[in-house]
């Protein structure tokens, strides 16, 4: 946990708190989405954040760390269901409590960012992104086909035409984006049909892979709680995502390495590079920094534990950097290392995958160990397939070149070399 010295008090250097203003409420009926559930937390709520959290997640969120770029991540359910009035009041926020202080000499740098399903953007929405400069994170699960297997609407109707539109609009005012990806038991066996289709149709040059691990109760349904060692039928299966993990580097590692970035693969070639971070929470040594804020105040130890036993306290009673600073959260994060299976630690690819996210511990070893990843498997086998390659990319960052060398290949007339810089 890397931290800084403020007022006798060790403040992280950044923290990422993800913001639910309309809580676990959404327009969509995803059928994988683990996140509907948490409504039966609030019984009654109009899931609707207050003014008075909102202005106390701008203040807190900015005291609770040193640096001078503060991250503002905006989530749901569905964020766009509070109405743009709502953000137009967060930027002001920000101006007051981002100005210079006897603390900080410059002004804050705010970087707003923000999930949406895509399915209410409009151009007056995308003009304000473009004008506050959002990061606009847009769900897509690969084409019609494979998106609307799973991703629908409250009364069934496939979604996938929405979603361009919003994409499209998104483009046209040229608002920053990515896309984000839920590999499911469907789409996991077209990984190249998914990939392709995002960077040569839906245009995209930044895309997160997030697996689905929809764990059921022991009655084989879903809860608040997800404290089964059975998934659905619509999680993807760990051979299943390594093998979609490794289809999809084949293909970007060949053709797209510097114009198309995989925030997975990104993430491991920074592991490989032995930097102080990844820049992915689910490969880092420890977690703890990344926590996510419910409509009303209360605060979680992070977005895949908003459950009871997770629950810090609330930002209206209880300062946030007194929750995150909390032993209760430190032994969190660090219940990351400490909890690993001996396999784990003797894995030759720990360096890489540091037991992925704790979310996904839920079985045991063949010893008898708890907290095995589910997906231990797959990471297991996509880290070794690419080891190669992700090595000599980051040889070739080491050496002060582009990784885009990865890509030189024989020329089809001999031995000559050449670099491959246009998508196939």
């Amino acid at each position: 946990m890397v931290t800084a010295k403020s007022k006798n008090r060790s403040l992280p250097l950044r923290i990422h708190v993800l913001a639910k203003p309309t809580g676990a409420a959404c327009n969509l009926d995803c059928a994988y989405c683990f996140f509907l559930e948490k409504e039966k937390l609030y019984p009654g709520s109009r899931f609707r954040m207050s003014e008075a959290v909102l202005e106390a997640y701008i203040s807190q969120v900015t005291k609770a760390q040193t640096s001078e770029q503060v991250s503002i991540a905006w989530q749901g359910g569905e964020p766009t269901l509070m109405g743009i009035d709502f953000y137009r009041r967060a930027i002001e926020l920000q101006q007051i409590y981002g100005r210079p202080s006897m603390i900080r000499s410059q002004p804050i740098v705010y970087e707003n960012t923000m999930q949406t399903n895509g399915t209410l953007l409009n151009d007056e929405w995308c003009r304000f992104f473009r004008e506050n400069n959002f990061l606009i994170g847009i769900s897509i699960d690969g084409p019609a086909f494979l998106h609307d297997r799973f991703r629908r609407s409250k009364s069934g109707d496939p979604t996938f035409k929405q979603v361009m539109r919003g994409l499209r609009l998104l483009q046209k005012h040229r608002v920053e984006h990515n896309i984000l990806v839920a590999v499911n038991n469907v789409n996991a066996d077209y990984p190249l049909e998914v990939y392709r289709f995002l960077r040569d149709e839906a245009q995209a040059d930044w895309i997160q892979f997030i697996p689905v691990i929809e764990r059921l109760n022991p009655d084989g349904e879903r809860s608040i709680v997800q404290d089964g060692v059975v998934v659905s039928d619509r999680s993807v299966k760990p051979a299943q995502f390594g093998h979609f993990l490794s289809a999809v580097f084949d293909e970007w590692v060949s053709n797209d390495v510097g114009s198309v970035f995989i925030q997975t693969f990104e993430a491991a070639i920074r592991n490989h590079l032995g930097l102080p971070s990844s820049g992915m929470c689910v490969f880092e040594k420890t977690c703890g920094l990344g926590l996510a804020l419910e409509h009303n105040g209360d605060l979680y130890s992070c977005d895949h534990f908003v459950e009871p036993a997770y629950l810090l306290g609330n930002i209206l009673e209880t300062p946030l950097v007194e929750l995150v600073l909390s032993h209760r959260q430190k032994a969190f994060g660090l219940d990351k290392g400490d909890s690993l299976p001996s396999v784990c630690l003797d894995c030759k690819v720990l360096f890489a995958c540091r037991g992925e996210c704790p979310k996904n511990r839920f079985l045991k070893t063949v010893t008898g160990e708890p907290n095995l990843n589910y997906l231990c498997e797959g990471w297991k086998n996509f880290f070794e397939q690419s080891n190669e390659q992700m090595s000599k990319i980051a040889l070739l960052l080491r050496s002060g070149r582009s990784a885009a060398e990865i890509m030189t290949k024989p020329s089809l007339k001999g031995g000559d070399k050449r670099i491959v810089t246009t998508k196939h």
